[in-house]
């Protein structure tokens, strides 16, 4: 046994361990030493992980794309920056959300043992999902549903998390309501569309026209393509927009909400979330309309999107897979925005 200085999701670690032992055994991930486009990731032979104390080591399956995991890697916006490294990322490996099958659990775990099916989103503590295996506290993980794939797991932590906390704790979604979904063709929107439906919601889908006949197809009830129709000029009006692209000045939002409606934003441009921030209170005031911004609670809600998947009543819309060595496709197909659904890694 020998004092090991090592490296596991990023950061450094004193322990003692037989050294030799674990750096033999290595494993393929996705790496990145800089920011910047595509060019940065490489698929690499790396230091497979072992579990400190309260952790298990998880055999990855499959994986999922999300906005969090190319911001990774472009360094945008400048909070990531803040957040990760100034200069140079201080995390090797990235990627979210995971789907895969316990190997080995670390002392004083409880909820889990090797063989387990788990899933879950790892973006609060530091990324690691685009690998063979990844480490992670027990808590950050939850049991998947017996008859849930592993494809389909991976595609749904942080997406349908947004999609929940957007519609029931930001919006207060209630039974009926005519609700609008500004970049409807993604994870979230596909998900919101399905959880919205057990409110027996009218639900209008907003996307490219590539999408419309996907967003149809899972049961939007109207659709725009917003390259022909601006949602916010066409005179129509809302109960609740949940916003996944935040990509229009605050006040235009306001013109498609109903007096005593509620407008939710899960992500987008920056510039407009920080105007939406500083707007607000002041519109709640003058008009009558609520602007809310939904900030993540990872894994909080997986329990009931289990539950509604092994009641039929959600099925997630999948892009792909791809297996891990084609990461660069299924890159790009993301970053054009091309994707229906969420883009998901194979990793056997």
């Amino acid at each position: 046994m020998f004092l090991c200085v090592y490296f596991q999701n990023g950061l450094i670690y004193l322990a003692f361990r037989d050294c030799r032992y674990y750096y033999e055994k290595i494993m393929k991930a996705i790496v990145y030493s800089k920011y910047g486009s595509l060019d940065v990731l490489n698929l690499e032979e790396v230091p497979k992980p072992f579990p400190l104390d309260g952790e298990v080591l998880v055999r990855i399956h499959a994986s999922s794309i999300n906005d969090w995991d190319w911001g990774l890697v472009e360094g945008k916006p400048f909070v990531n920056r803040l957040l990760f490294g100034l200069f140079k990322p201080k995390l090797g490996i990235p990627g979210c959300d995971m789907a895969g099958t316990v190997e080995t659990v670390g002392k004083n775990v409880s909820q889990f043992k090797a063989g387990d099916k788990v899933f879950g989103d790892l973006s609060a503590c530091f990324f690691g999902t685009f690998a063979e295996y990844v480490c992670a506290p027990e808590n950050a993980l939850a049991l998947m549903p017996k008859n849930m794939t592993f494809v389909q797991a991976a595609s749904i932590p942080q997406a349908a998390m947004l999609a929940a906390q957007g519609l029931i704790d930001a919006g207060h979604i209630t039974n009926g309501q005519k609700i609008l979904i500004n970049g409807a063709g993604g994870g979230v929107g596909t998900f919101a569309l399905q959880i919205a439906k057990t409110y027996n919601a009218e639900l209008t889908g907003v996307d490219k026209a590539e999408k419309l006949d996907m967003l149809r197809s899972i049961g939007f009830d109207h659709v725009i393509d917003y390259k022909k129709e601006d949602f916010t000029k066409n005179g129509l009006q809302y109960d609740l927009i949940l916003d996944v692209k935040t990509n229009r000045p605050v006040f235009a939002y306001c013109r498609a909400l109903k007096t005593g409606g509620t407008y939710v934003t899960v992500g987008g441009a920056m510039s407009r979330i920080l105007q939406l921030l500083f707007l607000k209170s002041c519109i709640a005031r003058l008009v009558k309309k609520t602007m809310r911004i939904a900030v993540l609670k990872q894994n909080k809600d997986l329990t009931y999107i289990g539950k509604l998947f092994t009641e039929g009543k959600l099925k997630p819309v999948i892009d792909g897979p791809f297996p891990l060595e084609d990461f660069r496709a299924a890159f790009m197909r993301y970053s054009e925005a091309a994707h229906k659904g969420k883009v998901v890694f194979t990793h056997l």
